[in-house]
């Protein structure tokens, strides 16, 4: 009876491993509690490192050796499976070529408000030298500060936001360097019907239409009572991205596994690519800054269709600890043609 009970747990088990290693191939991707699982996926991995390490303890008696040899074999499966999705997305690289002529540098941070002064905006920004700033929850006054600061300093940008009237958290601020030409505000898109759903995004169009569509992302976070909400936001914003030429940069609150089946003509998210996963940094985490970056989660992203090509990303880790909760990430795109 013990031997059929070790049995049962051990499928069961295999059968866990897989829902939280792959819950994708499961449709559950988007489910919770799934998709806050497999967003942790260097914590899955430790996970089950340890419980490979447990399986192993167990063996040294005879009588738990089959059980704890069958746990072991299923831990190290998954943790091996769990690494090599990580390591195959990129675990860190800083290769950010020098800007040509006709590239476009693209940064986004989520500043969470107050938490990241304008002064250490304005200093990354510059010293990156950035053409596109997206930044959620920065209000417009922080936004308007940022702009100016940068054009004293050589750099002007102008400045472009939706808000739902509440703390910072409800704004969404996009800089746009007038090099890149006029921009205007989809203002059909800031309804709060036709826009991510509890926190807005930025869509912003060049006004003579010869230029990218830019699209500055905030999409709700998945809590449990949200995620309907968040489903949504991920389906608006891969709509955003099914013309030709679009860039789209923030806070998704989503890793590229939540994106699976929403994406079109190769694109991860419509038909978008994830800078960071195609240069070296598609597992290199963007929050929470309180943990190591490879232990964290890849949640901010840079986006292009293929239009565009990434040359080079980098996720700042300079600034953990002093400002946001939220790591810069920037990128270089290069017109593919």
């Amino acid at each position: 009876m013990l031997r059929l009970l070790g049995v049962l747990v051990t499928i069961v088990a295999a059968v866990g491993a897989a829902l939280v290693t792959w819950p994708q191939f499961f449709r559950l991707e988007r489910e919770f509690p799934f998709a806050q699982l497999v967003s942790l996926r260097p914590v899955l991995a430790v996970a089950f490192a340890v419980v490979a390490l447990v399986g192993l303890l167990l063996c040294a008696d005879r009588r738990t050796r089959g059980f704890g040899a069958g746990i072991a074999m299923v831990a190290v499966l998954a943790c091996v499976a769990n690494v090599g999705v990580l390591a195959w997305r990129g675990l860190g690289s800083t290769d950010l070529p020098d800007p040509t002529a006709d590239s476009i540098r693209v940064m986004t941070w989520n500043t969470a408000g107050e938490a990241t002064d304008v002064d250490a905006v304005v200093k990354t920004a510059i010293a990156m030298q950035v053409d596109v700033v997206a930044l959620p929850e920065t209000n417009a006054d922080t936004g308007e500060a940022i702009a100016i600061a940068m054009r004293e300093r050589g750099n002007p940008m102008w400045v472009h936001e939706e808000n739902y009237e509440g703390w910072d958290a409800t704004y969404t601020t996009l800089l746009i360097s007038p090099d890149l030409g006029d921009y205007s505000v989809v203002e059909s898109q800031s309804a709060g019907t036709t826009n991510t759903s509890i926190v807005p995004s930025v869509v912003a169009m060049p006004v003579d239409g010869d230029g990218p569509t830019i699209v500055a992302v905030h999409a709700v976070a998945p809590r449990q009572d949200d995620m309907a909400d968040w489903r949504n936001d991920l389906r608006w914003l891969a709509d955003q991205c099914a013309s030709e030429n679009v860039i789209m940069a923030g806070d998704f609150n989503a890793t590229v596994d939540h994106m699976d089946r929403l994406g079109t003509d190769g694109g991860d998210l419509g038909r978008c690519i994830d800078a960071a996963r195609t240069t070296g940094n598609g597992a290199v985490g963007t929050w929470d800054t309180a943990w190591p970056a490879l232990l964290g989660t890849p949640i901010d992203h840079v986006m292009s269709t293929d239009v565009w090509r990434a040359t080079g990303s980098v996720v700042l880790t300079s600034l953990d600890g002093t400002a946001s909760d939220h790591r810069p990430v920037i990128v270089q795109l290069e017109p593919a043609g």
